[in-house]
């Protein structure tokens, strides 16, 4: 593994792109490095046993591994370990705060409050509890250029019905890098509690949540290098010590008398039945590897990429690039459209060519309506990228278009 300040070097550490593929759909899943598998192979082998319950040594070795990886995954946002809940993925990490919070603060005439941006698993969950609630959905606006304008956020909160405001770190769709520290500062100060997806962003950049101020900040961990089926919810220790469990059963308890239960300490009381062991101890690796490059030079690295990829991508005749044009505004995400050609067609052809692109809405389709198409193409970058990709991609594009004859 070679580490430079502007250029990482660590294909090699994947074992699937050895296949020889330019893998750009990273924002829909990373691949995963050898240290990450070894990892998860080595605890099943070696480990295996349940957490939290038994006292012989094989269970305490298991236990100690998931908190643990809890500790180093807490770390790696600047965070503290008992406020770090594992999910499933991002979306119910979502949904926890919808069902457990959203119920006990939202109510009739109340208001929630996210962007045109986001991805539907922060804007459905807010759907439903503002129906049940008798509550308003409210949206930000997007720019043509793919940003949000902060006055009209002062504008919404102004009227003082807004309980929350929920709003992507990253766009999984424009790459859009929001200012969120800003947006939660305006909203506590509204009296409005914070939720930020980050889910593109804590595999792009250094993510310290004690300078990004949210009451609750969402990722998920196979976007970051680490295994599907573990996601993230960070919270504050006053706003998650007041609300309800979401899910209930083994674990999650302190007593169980006839009539009724007492709930467990954080972050135990959020995290029923038998926890992701395995998952957790993938995703403790990833955050060790990301944490061995350094999440300065990932930065620097997809930034450079970033830049390399829109140049490029403007040389392809009749393709329009969404979102911000400046690198230093946006993450590794590039949605575009190419006049004459449907996405799928677009990501068809690139894929007979082995490279890797996402075609479609991307689970964004209030802001697909915004920008007046069905759907996109989408390449998206990560830290086993290069301008190698970059260059497949461009000559798999204007390939495309011959194709078609354009």
């Amino acid at each position: 593994m070679t580490v430079a300040a502007t250029e990482l070097d660590v294909r090699g550490d994947f074992p699937l792109l050895g296949s020889g593929i330019a893998y750009l759909d990273s924002a829909a899943t990373s691949q995963k490095p050898a240290a990450v598998l070894e990892a998860m192979d080595h605890y099943y082998r070696h480990s295996n046993a349940p957490i939290h319950r038994s006292v012989y040594p094989l269970a305490a070795e298991s236990t100690a591994l998931f908190e643990g990886a809890r500790d180093r995954i807490a770390a790696f946002v600047g965070w503290d370990p008992a406020t770090t809940i594992f999910t499933r993925n991002a979306t119910e990490a979502i949904n926890l705060v919808a069902y457990s919070w959203g119920r006990q603060n939202v109510g009739e005439g109340d208001e929630v409050l996210i962007t045109r941006m986001e991805h539907h698993s922060n804007i459905v969950p807010w759907q439903l509890l503002c129906a049940e609630r008798g509550a308003r959905l409210r949206y930000l606006s997007v720019s043509e250029e793919g940003e949000l304008d902060l006055a009209e956020l002062d504008d919404a909160l102004a009227g003082g019905r807004v309980k929350l405001v929920g709003v992507a770190h990253i766009s999984n769709v424009l790459g859009t890098l929001n200012p969120v520290a800003e947006i939660c500062a305006k909203a506590r100060a509204a009296g409005a509690v914070t939720l930020v997806d980050g889910s593109q962003a804590v595999p792009q950049m250094p993510v310290d949540l004690s300078s990004v101020g949210a009451d609750f900040y969402v990722w998920t961990g196979h976007k970051a290098l680490g295994p599907t089926g573990i996601g993230v919810l960070h919270g504050q220790r006053d706003v998650l010590e007041a609300m309800p469990p979401f899910l209930s059963g083994g674990h999650m308890i302190s007593r169980v008398d006839d009539e009724m239960s007492t709930w467990g300490e954080l972050p135990s009381k959020f995290e029923a039945g038998t926890s992701e062991i395995a998952e957790a101890v993938g995703l403790g690796a990833a955050v060790d590897y990301l944490s061995d490059l350094g999440m300065d030079n990932v930065r620097a690295h997809e930034r450079e990429l970033t830049s390399y990829a829109l140049e490029r991508l403007a040389e392809v005749e009749g393709i329009t690039v969404f979102g911000p044009g400046d690198p230093d505004r946006r993450g590794g995400v590039m949605s575009f459209a190419l006049e004459g050609m449907h996405p799928h067609d677009i990501g068809e052809l690139c894929g007979r060519e082995g490279v890797c692109i996402r075609a479609g809405h991307h689970c964004a389709q209030p802001l697909m309506r915004d920008l007046g198409v069905g759907a996109t193409a989408r390449a998206s970058l990560h830290v086993y990228n290069s301008r190698e990709d970059v260059d497949r991609l461009v000559t798999a594009l204007t390939g495309a278009r011959e194709v078609f004859g354009l």
